[in-house]
């Protein structure tokens, strides 16, 4: 079973196979094994941002109650 891993550590791999495959130095098994493992590495990042995502709009509090809101890109507090 595989050890819960963070976010951080998740992107840090994900940032090294990146590194990996643009050098050119792989073959290509190694290539298609590390593009593999950055798929699933990514879609596991993709899934804990959308959790936290959700956790915060569940979060988000107005007029002293606490009410789900979506976050616009670039919203500032007024």
């Amino acid at each position: 079973m595989k050890d819960k891993q963070s976010f951080e550590d998740d992107l840090k791999k994900l940032q090294k196979i990146v590194e990996e495959l643009s050098s050119g130095k792989l073959t290509l098994g190694e290539s298609l094994k590390r593009y593999e493992e950055g798929i699933k590495l990514a879609q596991g990042c993709s899934s804990l941002l959308e959790e936290a995502g959700r956790k915060v709009e569940s979060l988000m509090k107005k007029d002293g109650k606490f009410m789900l809101e979506k976050f616009e890109e670039g919203q500032e507090d007024k």
